[in-house]
């Protein structure tokens, strides 16, 4: 169902640093980048996530409520991507932990105010 996620970036150079260890530790790899964006794909049939600066010029900002979450494969990963999102600058947004019985997640945002959460079922 999803092709695509956007996310704008106003720094895409300190944006793609960022994104390549994040989006590494997933298994994913740029797919293209244009002067103005760059693609992660895990898989040429998987849906991307896009970093981009805004086709109208606009300082990118981020939306209140949406975020993207990232499937993880274990509480270890969760922990790890949490950990290496602050430490390439990102700010907490939630400790890794148990949301529930089986559902264990972690939140940041990345250098631009995007919200991410990194999620596994255990």
């Amino acid at each position: 169902m999803i092709g695509y996620i956007t996310l704008g970036s106003n720094d895409l150079t300190a944006a793609a640093a960022f994104f390549d260890e994040i989006f590494g530790k997933l298994g994913a790899k740029r797919a293209y980048s244009l002067d103005n964006l760059i693609a992660y794909q895990t898989d040429p049939k998987a849906p991307m996530i896009v970093i981009n600066t805004p086709f109208n010029k606009e300082p990118a900002t981020h939306g209140n409520g949406s975020m993207v979450a990232l499937a993880a494969t274990s509480a270890e990963q969760v922990d790890e991507l949490h950990a290496l999102a602050l430490s390439l600058g990102a700010t907490d947004e939630g400790a890794p932990g148990y949301r529930g019985e089986r559902f264990y997640g972690a939140y940041f945002r990345d250098l631009d105010g995007n919200k991410f959460g990194v999620f596994v079922y255990m």
